[in-house]
């Protein structure tokens, strides 16, 4: 191996330890206000609205960031898409870390009245502008860097990153849930969580200030400037291409759309999943939160390992395929969820949850790959990101809040199943209009979209 080859790789390496290290950062410090939401947060911000009213008031708070998260994405997208993709991740680090420890400092209701609620909703839509602009940066540092037959090997760093997020905050509350009275645990407890993601923050800020730009960028960036130099900046495309999401909305709104129906259910699943499956089995079947967060810390092992399977298989499966079959799994799975769960056998509980998380590790492994693939590199950023954070906005925001309504109204959460199909049957119907990308040319994808602003046709191979 020659020195350009191991200055190579050990990019390579960099890139995918940062990119794990600061997603799982980032979606610890997300996370932590989903678990917070099922178990503490309506009796602390919204005491007066009753039991049900609590719960939805903390929920819809929960999906504003989900909402400010398609913001994210076109800002730090932006700026990433001309500036570079390291300096957008590091500032995207620093928001979410410190509105998240700012959450852990707030006083509740009893202390400033209506304004605690307020500030809360400020400081959750902080955190996803800056979770939505942190998961687009991180999987374009490891697609700009992998070689294309390994894209989805290397993505699967990136893509275990919410797994960890997900077992440090949930594990973090369940030894605080084990360790303190109650009493104890709603006065103060809570807020540990929120307030380690500083320590947290400086570890993910060390990493992520060692990184250098990605080759591809950078090749983009020279080969612009070239352009420029010689008057080939001054057409519709060049433009266009100086506001990304100008360039994204007008050529690529379709593959956006249908990128976005395509990863919905993996949204929907997951936060059925972790966030209204543990609120509905402690407050609606009487299960000890400590026992459900257990389940879903082991659950959350067979997630990780289906996520590393996965995205390995999709290089050589083909992206679309590996997700076709994993929506296949999550259709077939979401129909029993709930008739385990409300069993209230934990055999069976475990076996909804677990199952469910096994499906969504199927779900999100090709995920990191197959985005980035889908766009060219000087709007990859933009699109990537905006097509992930508005898949959450639909399958993430309303679906805690549509399963808290059918709960309700039906008086059982079996309906919260069929919801998960009827989106499944959408995604596969999605799925088939997206083209398939494995060992595509990232380079070659962006030159040869450079000289137009027209997205190919659905279905054809967009590296052709």
């Amino acid at each position: 191996m020659d020195t350009q080859d191991a200055r190579r790789a050990a990019q390579l390496r960099r890139a995918a330890a940062a990119a794990l290290i600061g997603t799982a950062i980032e979606f610890y410090d997300f996370f932590l206000y989903g678990t917070a939401a099922a178990l503490v947060f309506g009796p602390v911000f919204f005491p007066e609205l009753g039991t049900v009213g609590a719960l939805l008031a903390a929920f819809s708070v929960y999906a504003v960031a989900f909402l400010a998260r398609p913001v994210g994405a076109v800002v730090f997208g932006h700026f990433g898409d001309r500036l570079g993709r390291k300096a957008t991740l590091v500032v995207s680090l620093l928001l979410m870390g410190l509105s998240t420890a700012a959450v852990g400092l707030l006083p509740g209701y009893g202390a400033w009245g209506w304004w605690s609620p307020v500030l809360l909703v400020v400081l959750r839509v902080c955190q996803g502008v800056g979770l939505g602009g942190e998961w687009g940066g991180a999987a374009l540092l490891i697609a700009e860097n992998a070689p294309a037959a390994r894209r989805g090997r290397y993505g699967a760093y990136l893509q275990l990153g919410p797994t960890t997020g997900f077992v440090l905050a949930n594990g973090v509350f369940l030894v605080l849930r084990l360790t303190l009275d109650e009493g104890a645990f709603h006065a103060w407890g809570w807020r540990v969580p929120f307030l380690a993601s500083l320590g947290l923050v400086a570890v993910g800020l060390f990493v992520r200030l060692r990184l250098e730009e990605t080759p591809l960028f950078q090749a983009a960036k020279a080969q612009a400037r070239s352009g420029a130099e010689v008057g080939a900046g001054e057409d519709e495309s060049g433009r266009a291409g100086a506001v990304p999401v100008l360039e994204v909305l007008r050529g690529h709104w379709r593959t956006v759309l249908v990128g976005c129906g395509a990863i919905t259910v993996g949204y929907a699943l997951f936060y059925v999943t972790t966030t209204y499956a543990l609120a509905y089995a402690t407050t609606g079947l009487g299960v000890s939160s400590t026992v459900v967060l257990s389940m879903l810390l082991l659950g959350a092992v067979g997630k990780g390992a289906t996520v590393w399977v996965s995205a390995r298989r999709s290089d050589g499966w083909g992206r679309r395929r590996t997700l076709q079959g994993a929506t296949v799994l999550a259709v077939l799975w979401s129909p029993v969820l709930f008739p385990l769960l409300e069993t209230v056998r934990r055999p069976l509980m475990f076996l909804a949850l677990a199952g469910a998380l096994v499906v969504l590790g199927c779900l999100l492994g090709p995920v990191a790959a197959y985005l980035p693939e889908l766009f060219p590199t000087r709007v990859r950023y933009t699109g990537a990101a905006l097509t992930y954070n508005l898949g959450g906005v639909v399958g993430g925001a309303t679906t805690p809040l549509v399963a808290t309504r059918l709960t309700e109204a039906y008086g059982t959460a079996v309906p919260v199943g069929w919801y998960l199909v009827v989106l499944g049957v959408v995604a596969l119907a999605c799925l088939r209009l997206l083209p398939e990308t494995s060992g595509a040319d990232l380079a070659q994808a962006g030159a040869a979209d450079a000289g137009h602003r027209r997205t190919p046709v659905l279905g054809a191979d967009p590296a052709a």
